[in-house]
């Protein structure tokens, strides 16, 4: 079992507090892990089994506690009264109603509860203002580079081609067999577009939703908008509008399995509404999505480094300056970090071409190229990096 101390240690700092625990993010991401090594933590310090509660409502051998009332009771009758109690609901999204067992457990000192969700329905809109101070999200993706890199006997950098291809689902990571880990994928992926999407949306159009999601992983790092790619589906003969497009977006974005990162204007200083790229939440999306078609390398690559960079934390934002195009604006704790990536610049002219805006901005914010050319060096206060020595870092 792959360790991820991390998530681990961000548990640690709200244990025993009054808050609830909310694990978010794509199925198979490994939320349900993350939990299960935490349970092992709590007992290597001194909880013991009666003192710990599981209930995954994806099995249907608890499918009477869906109701509400039935869950509560159950919960509250095993609790131990002299003691604090650990209970984990694992997607909880799936009891109607849940904040009610949520809300009446939070008030009680001696209950510590975490749950997991595979969508956005769980903490969105109305819910969330039920909810609003009661609860902390930890946001759960796929390993890291950082954390894939050990399962593997091979060096970085075949570790990190290797990653590319297979990406960072966990149990897949575990699968020996090509064609089994492939099938795995397609199964997560599958599991997501008609559960996640279809149903959770009330949206009808298998192949829709499934060719939609071929376009955005193929299209990776391209601006686009919802008309923009209903004109594509309707030219290659998926007749849709740009209304239906948005509502399919949505319960992508809902369901974890694609991010989208809208853009900033860095002169004007405002948000841009218009125009937005779309990134898979795992490299493994391609493979399952569009088999052995040859990747823009580029684009794969961006793709990558905008959800590194999720994982640490950022919002996220495509820079607009003038004519020119900044990869991404990384703002954490109020501080900009601005990136440009490409594979190589080797060639003088492309490192020139994509030193170029960075050095049109004006401020005084950290400005980072990320290749995958060997070495790091500093040009003027433009860093260039090692994008497999950045990934591995922290």
């Amino acid at each position: 079992m792959i360790s991820r101390d991390s998530y681990l240690d961000k548990l640690d700092d709200v244990r025993n507090k009054q808050i609830i625990k909310a694990l978010t993010g794509v199925r198979r991401s490994g939320k349900s892990t993350i939990l299960q090594l935490y349970q092992d933590r709590l007992k290597n310090e001194g909880v013991v089994d009666e003192q710990i509660q599981n209930l995954n409502f994806e099995d249907l051998g608890i499918s009477n506690l869906l109701d509400y009332h039935k869950l509560y009771d159950y919960l509250q009758s095993h609790l131990l009264p002299d003691k604090m109690n650990y209970i984990f609901l694992y997607e909880i999204q799936n009891v109607p109603h849940f904040e009610k067992v949520l809300d009446s457990l939070f008030i009680k000192r001696n209950v510590d509860l975490y749950v997991t969700g595979s969508n956005a329905f769980m903490l969105s809109g109305e819910l969330a203002t039920l909810l609003s101070g009661r609860y902390i999200e930890l946001h759960v993706f796929p390993l890291s580079f950082k954390e894939f890199y050990p399962t593997t006997n091979q060096g970085k950098d075949l570790a990190f081609e290797s990653y590319l291809d297979y990406g960072g689902f966990p149990f897949a990571v575990s699968l020996g067999n090509t064609e089994t880990y492939h099938e795995y994928v397609d199964g997560i992926v599958n599991t997501v577009l008609i559960k996640d999407v279809l149903t959770r949306k009330k949206l009808t159009n298998a192949t829709l939703v499934r060719e939609l999601a071929q376009f955005l992983t193929d299209t990776t790092g391209n601006l686009v908008t919802p008309k923009k790619i209903a004109d594509v589906l309707t030219h290659h003969g998926m007749k849709t509008s740009a209304a239906t497009v948005s509502s399919y977006l949505d319960g992508f974005i809902d369901a974890y399995l694609f991010y989208r990162c809208n853009r900033y204007d860095i002169s004007g200083k405002k948000y841009l509404t218009v125009n937005s790229k779309y990134y898979p939440v795992d490299p493994a999306l391609r493979q399952a999505l569009i088999g052995t078609k040859r990747p823009n390398f580029g684009s794969r690559l961006e793709a990558v480094v905008y959800m590194e960079l999720k994982r640490r934390g950022n919002e996220i934002y495509v820079g607009n300056l003038g004519n020119r195009e900044i990869d991404f604006i990384a703002v954490k704790n109020g501080v900009k970090t601005y990136y440009q990536v490409s594979l190589s610049v080797k060639n003088e002219k492309t490192y020139q071409r994509e030193v170029r805006g960075l050095r049109e901005i004006k401020d005084n914010f950290r400005k980072v190229l990320l290749t995958e050319d060997p070495g790091n060096y500093n040009d003027n206060g433009i860093e260039q990096k090692n994008v497999v020595d950045w990934l591995l870092e922290k």
